[in-house]
């Protein structure tokens, strides 16, 4: 993914960013309204990066980076050949892990399609050995354990011919020829129109590579070189499946026809990266933050840098305290299989939230805004105070005036010492009653 690939909001929308939106005013059906409900109770998913680079094992962006001409990437391919695939296991592994959709790119920015298309042969089927529809099986086994499925689709293509204007990446790869922008428009229609149609219901599509067409100084972006035609991609997507969610990855202000707003790498509004969404442009659709286990999208075999299961934790309480929805990636390697170390990860956020899920599904943001030591949920009249600090036995919530009715350990239900005053709460925790992760304090309001 990297800062490069805002571009999943692009292959929404064809010029600046609210061209052909002022005219044609979106309302979202009562079946897209119902989706969004769901979608920002749900809080926590699983997004997959695979495609033929996994064959090199240096990240989804290899071809950028490697500056590999379009004759050489073309026989990865031939390389890719998944035989221990297996989409139960994958589904069955997201829902233990409490995951409650999937998303995965069904085409990447080097322009391979992961599924069956009759818009070109430069997919799966007919270019690989393994001759089989990976996303057909993914939705398939979804479908039965009652995981939702989102499609990732990129904008930007380094292979098509037709992606052109060219834009700020893949400048240098040998091969790439001239050609006709609406031709390009009208080919991502066609396999847009594929993956609504042939996989049975889709939760979502979430764009990305829109970045790639804005003019860049080294500090921020400027105007959009072309036309995205979002209006017409944003309108085919909710008449095909009214109940669909459009999310793009523009690191803009949401723009007229998508459904959920989402952050790379970074808590809402945080911007740590210098090419994220900045906190002005936070608007009021669910929110969701995508986020590695390693630092890497794609497989990468010679990234050991790990998250462990408290950063990870820690991350979702965060997010949660946003309001936010936290999508963690994982990297498939070429064989089919995803890494022990990954897994290992996944089956440790699956048993702190059958634990403490209470305290994330289904909840709003809460009244103490996130830091490094303190995140809040709330459902109804009860608050989640996530501790973070196991070194502090006292917490203080500044300016905290809310009619308390009882304030217990959400673990056990311990019953907490507290003292109110002008300044605001004071919490006494027991020290041999703190968690070394997350220490949860629920707050019972009048």
């Amino acid at each position: 993914m990297k800062p490069i690939q805002f571009v999943f909001i692009c292959l929404l929308f064809t010029g600046p960013v609210t061209f052909g939106q002022q005219d044609n005013h979106y309302q979202p059906t009562p079946e897209n309204l119902e989706a969004r409900e769901w979608f920002q109770k749900a809080k926590f998913g699983l997004f997959i990066h695979w495609g033929v680079y996994s064959v090199l094992g240096d990240g989804e962006w290899v071809m950028n980076n490697q500056n590999i001409s379009i004759e050489n990437y073309e026989k990865l391919p031939h390389f890719f050949n998944p035989v221990d695939y297996n989409a139960d296991d994958w589904v069955k592994m997201a829902k233990d892990a409490g995951m409650k959709y999937i998303t995965i790119t069904s085409r990447h920015h080097d322009g391979f399609s992961m599924f069956d298309s009759n818009a070109t042969d430069y997919d799966i089927v007919d270019r690989t050995p393994y001759k089989k529809d990976v996303l057909k099986q993914l939705a398939e086994a979804c479908k039965k354990e009652d995981i939702k499925l989102f499609f990732y689709y990129s904008l930007l293509d380094w292979h098509r011919d037709d992606y052109y204007p060219r834009g700020r990446t893949g400048n240098t790869i040998a091969g790439r020829g001239k050609g006709d922008w609406n031709n390009y428009i009208s080919f991502m229609k066609a396999q847009l129109t594929e993956l609504l149609t042939n996989y049975g219901e889709i939760a979502g599509i979430w764009f990305d590579g829109h970045w790639d067409q804005k003019e860049w100084d080294g500090k921020r972006f400027g105007k959009v070189k072309v036309d995205w035609h979002y209006d017409e991609i944003y309108q085919l997507i909710h008449e095909l499946q009214p109940h669909c969610l459009i999310g793009n990855n523009h690191h803009l202000a949401p723009i007229q026809g998508e459904d959920f707003q989402m952050f790379e790498k970074d808590l809402p509004g945080k911007n740590t990266t210098g090419w994220g969404t900045s906190s002005n442009d936070i608007g009021t659709l669910p929110l969701e933050v995508c986020e590695t286990i390693n630092t890497s999208w794609g497989f990468n075999l010679q990234d050991d840098k790990h998250k462990t299961f408290k950063e990870l934790a820690h991350y979702i309480v965060k997010a949660s305290g946003y309001g936010s929805n936290l999508l963690l990636n994982v990297g498939p390697m070429p064989n089919g299989e995803i890494q022990k170390e990954h897994r290992a990860s996944l089956k440790k956020m699956g048993e702190w939230m059958r634990t403490n899920g209470e305290t994330i599904y289904g909840t709003r943001k809460g009244p103490i805004a996130p830091s490094e030591k303190i995140a809040s949920t709330q459902k109804g009249n009860v608050v989640y105070l996530h501790w973070l600090d196991s070194k502090e036995s006292l917490v203080f919530l500044k300016d905290f005036n809310e009619n308390v009715k009882e304030v217990v350990l959400f673990n056990g239900k311990t019953k907490l010492k507290t003292q109110k005053t002008k300044y605001g709460l004071f919490i006494k925790l027991p020290e041999e009653k703190m968690d070394p992760i997350d220490t949860i304090i629920e707050i019972v309001l009048k």
